[in-house]
């Protein structure tokens, strides 16, 4: 039996934001991404849209995100960067991003995944962002094997380098509409999308794996190359 949610209500399917065939987010809506890679995940996603893209951080972590990381990705003159001292004002100020419609992406880089309550506020904030135009996306960046309540999909992402190959594994733990799946993704050169492993198609997956060895430094934080 399959694992993914189901619902009891009728409803018409939402738009999503599409990053390769059978990987999609919702607009609209609060997403979770866990992992080693999980800010690579972000990275990816906001090169697949256009406009700012506002990430929001804590004062307390003591890093920030490399631009020279983040180029292998994605322009980093897009983002804007705001910092909250509490855990509280954190998620208040991606609820607010997310209401204003500002930016079509809006990241939080969390400490730890949030209760039920807050993640039902974020489901709101994006639908009524979305009423002058098009919804925006909330993503939220959890550690370990994240485990936020109530969140539209959940996501891991572990750097599995090969040589010099960047490559990726990706996992869809959950979704609402979607079962469990897994992906090898590969980018062939920076700013290149990420696409599909010949040797990694899409697999059916129940399970999460642990953390791999990175064959390169990890991305964001501090003055390192992407991994």
């Amino acid at each position: 039996m399959s694992t993914h949610l189901l619902s009891r209500h009728s409803h018409t399917p939402r738009a999503s934001l599409s990053l390769l065939a059978d990987i999609s987010l919702t607009w609209g809506r609060a997403h979770e991404v866990c992992g080693p890679a999980r800010r690579s995940f972000a990275a990816w996603l906001a090169s697949a849209t256009r406009g700012p893209v506002i990430w929001i951080s804590t004062t307390w972590e003591g890093h920030s995100l490399n631009p020279d990381g983040m180029m292998d990705f994605v322009d980093p003159a897009r983002f804007l960067f705001v910092t909250a001292s509490r855990r509280e004002d954190q998620l208040w100020a991606l609820e607010e991003a997310l209401r204003s419609g500002a930016a079509p992406l809006v990241v939080a880089d969390l400490a730890a995944p949030p209760a039920m309550t807050p993640v039902r506020r974020l489901h709101l904030a994006a639908e009524q962002g979305g009423a002058s135009g098009p919804a925006p996306l909330g993503l939220l960046l959890t550690p370990n094997q994240g485990g936020a309540a109530g969140i539209e999909s959940r996501w891991h992402m572990r750097a599995a380098h090969n040589g010099q190959r960047r490559i990726w594994h990706l996992e869809r733990l959950r979704a609402r509409s979607q079962p469990p799946a897994s992906w090898r993704l590969e980018q062939k050169a920076p700013r290149m999308a990420l696409q599909i492993c010949p040797d990694g198609s899409h697999q059916p997956t129940a399970t999460t794996q642990g953390a791999s060895q990175n064959a390169f430094p990890y991305a964001f934080p501090g003055p390192q190359t992407a991994s």
